[in-house]
């Protein structure tokens, strides 16, 4: 009889002790999640950093010229899914992802510099 009644605390135990746990995952993953509610993109020494990003759907991209000649940022697809004026040092251009998808972008001025936002 006391070995049954100690499993069950155990077992009980161990249960509550997974729910939290998982309750604390969960909340990270939120955690997450909203923390990629706003990303933002740098443009220095001639590029995007970071070059690739990852981003949940509904995010909001904000690219931040912090190099000392002007920048664009432009969709690669055809027709343009964003495009930002000329960019000079520290202004900012946000685009905000409403659809999954992999979307590859560059600098008008300058076509070598590229990056790509990916949105789960």
């Amino acid at each position: 009889m006391r070995r049954s009644v100690s499993g069950a605390v155990f077992t009980a135990v161990a249960i509550l002790a997974m729910g939290v746990l998982g309750a604390r995952a969960n909340n990270s993953s939120l955690a997450m999640q909203a923390k990629a509610e706003s990303t933002e993109v740098k443009i220095d020494n001639f590029s995007f950093t970071p070059a690739t990003l990852t981003v949940s759907l509904g995010s909001t991209v904000t690219w931040t010229n912090r190099d000392d000649i002007p920048h664009t940022v432009v969709s690669a697809d055809d027709p343009k899914v964003f495009k930002s004026k000329v960019l000079d040092t520290d202004e900012e251009f946000s685009f905000k992802f409403d659809k999954a998808g992999t979307y590859s972008y560059f600098c008008s001025i300058h076509p070598k510099m590229t990056g790509k936002v990916v949105v789960q």
